[in-house]
């Protein structure tokens, strides 16, 4: 899959479900496959969902990276892989999995933000709440990006 961009605000009916916005979908669905991954992010509390193919790739990324005789390289595989399969349904609707609706505090409102190869899944109240708080975009971009975008100075 393609680079994912987009910000889009949802509602979550009484059963889970959200309907993916349309400016996703069509970045998304290249085939019939209508299948993807839902986990909970280790950084954020938030949820992280993939196209199942992307997420087939990180699995074996994991694999290949992470030794699996190594009880901390094997606990951190576990946690990565530990997702759920869900499928859009006929009306373009995504179910999120209860046990993760609560793990993210996510009620009725969320935010889908596209995130590269993936979407994060937040509630909009959590949302907001960081990103309006007081992170200093501009110091963090030049303490961590310094060095690695050739020609930034043009800009």
């Amino acid at each position: 899959m393609s680079l994912i961009v987009g910000v889009e605000f949802c509602k979550v009916d009484s059963n889970g479900r959200f309907k993916l916005p349309v400016a996703l979908k069509t970045q998304i669905i290249a085939s019939d496959d209508v299948r993807f991954v839902v986990r909970k992010s280790i950084y954020n509390a938030c949820l992280e969902l993939f196209t199942y193919s992307d997420f087939q790739k990180e699995v074996e990324r994991l694999q290949e990276n992470l030794n699996p005789y190594n009880p901390n390289a094997k606990r951190l595989f576990r946690r990565l892989t530990q997702a759920n399969i869900i499928e859009l349904d006929g009306n373009d609707r995504i179910l999120i999995p209860v046990e993760q609706r609560t793990t993210a505090n996510i009620d009725k409102d969320i935010v889908v933000v596209a995130s590269g190869k993936y979407m994060e899944i937040w509630d909009a109240k959590t949302y907001n709440e960081i990103d309006n708080d007081d992170f200093d975009y501009v110091a963090s971009a030049e303490a961590l990006l310094s060095g690695v975008v050739k020609g930034c100075e043009d800009f």
